[in-house]
């Protein structure tokens, strides 16, 4: 069994930050998506890696990802293609993949529980394909799954009009090597892509076995800004332990589960968690509230902020209350005047004063 994870892509609903940096590495809790999908991954003990990158952001994601053995990977293959489709990438990855099952993972994506389960049940049913699904409240979002009786998967439909389920697609697949027959049989959708959901229909179509699962936990696809706060704050919820390193004065009043890095500096201030703040840091006369992540080398003074996702280097002054925000790296935000909440996303390298 190998690991086929997408971090690709061009992250458009992201932009401005991802102009500058791959979605699948913006940090929640203070730690890349990315790194959180091969944790996952790792914990179903697989030993090969197959990342597959664009030439835009590739060089980024090798330098978190590097040879992979942070995870205990024995080995990792990059493997560039263009943004033609799921299926697409698996078709270009096919050297890699060779006649080997393989878990396809997207990046970007984030789940509540791990893939040990679905791998040992995909063996032991010797199926062509299982697939994740997730009760949602619009389907036509989504691709749409029918199941029969026994979690047999009968139709797959991209984003309809009139879903005939609340089933979507997970962005988690397992596959046996006959997928790579069934993606030589389709042609490109109508937006020029290899669609995964048609291959899988077309699996079908050929009589392999096709099952899903349903997810117990949540799901977070981490496609746009208000995503990225969400992840935050399910991950702060779900995984973040009090842990100080840096030291704070006795002005300064910490409550909650708060995660404090090494060299970072609390002066007159108060932190509320769950919150997760990096090393390096100064955060002097102000309040960081619940849900919020701020990344190493960032000061933050006189201002009040609250459910945020800042990101490495940010300076942050005199902001009466910067809420619901997104903050690239080495911002810069300041204020002059004016008493009212602020809600921000700001790419990289931009400097705001209000």
């Amino acid at each position: 069994m190998k690991a086929l994870v997408l971090s690709g892509g061009q992250g458009t609903r992201l932009r401005p930050l991802t102009f500058t940096t791959a979605k699948q590495l913006i940090p929640v809790g203070n730690k890349p998506i990315l790194g959180y999908v091969l944790d996952r991954i790792a914990d179903g003990g697989i030993k090969e890696l197959g990342v597959v990158i664009a030439k835009e952001t590739g060089e980024d994601v090798k330098r978190y990802i590097k040879d992979g053995s942070a995870w205990d990977f024995d080995n990792t293959t990059y493997i560039l293609q263009e943004p033609l489709g799921l299926a697409h990438a698996v078709k270009t990855a096919e050297e890699f993949l060779g006649n080997d099952s393989f878990i396809m993972y997207l990046g970007d994506n984030l789940l509540g529980e791990g893939v040990t389960e679905l791998l040992k049940k995909f063996e032991e049913e010797s199926l062509d394909a299982m697939i994740l699904l997730k009760e949602v409240e619009d389907p036509r979002a989504f691709g749409v799954a029918v199941l029969d009786g026994k979690g047999n998967v009968v139709k797959l439909i991209e984003k309809p009009e009139e879903p005939p389920s609340d089933l979507a697609l997970v962005g988690v697949y397992v596959f046996s090597s006959r997928v790579h027959e069934a993606i030589e049989s389709i042609k490109p959708s109508w937006r020029g892509e290899l669609e995964i959901t048609d291959a899988i229909q077309e699996m079908i179509n050929l009589g392999f076995k096709v099952k899903a699962e349903v997810l117990n936990s949540w799901w977070l696809d981490t496609g746009k800004k208000d995503d990225i706060l969400s992840a935050n704050a399910v991950v702060l919820d779900e995984f973040i332990k009090a842990e100080i390193h840096g030291g704070f004065d006795g002005k300064s009043k910490i409550t909650g589960r708060v995660k404090i890095g090494e060299g970072t500096e609390i002066i007159n201030s108060i932190i509320r968690g769950p919150c997760a703040i990096g090393e390096n840091c100064i955060i002097e006369n102000s309040f960081i509230g619940p849900y919020t992540s701020v990344g190493n080398g960032t000061r933050i003074s006189d201002s009040a902020i609250e459910y945020c996702v800042i990101l490495d280097d940010v300076v942050v002054e005199n902001m009466d209350r910067l809420e619901e925000s997104l903050i690239g790296r080495n911002a810069r935000l300041t204020r002059n005047q004016g008493h009212r909440a602020i809600k921000l996303h700001v790419g990289d390298y931009t400097e705001v004063e209000l």
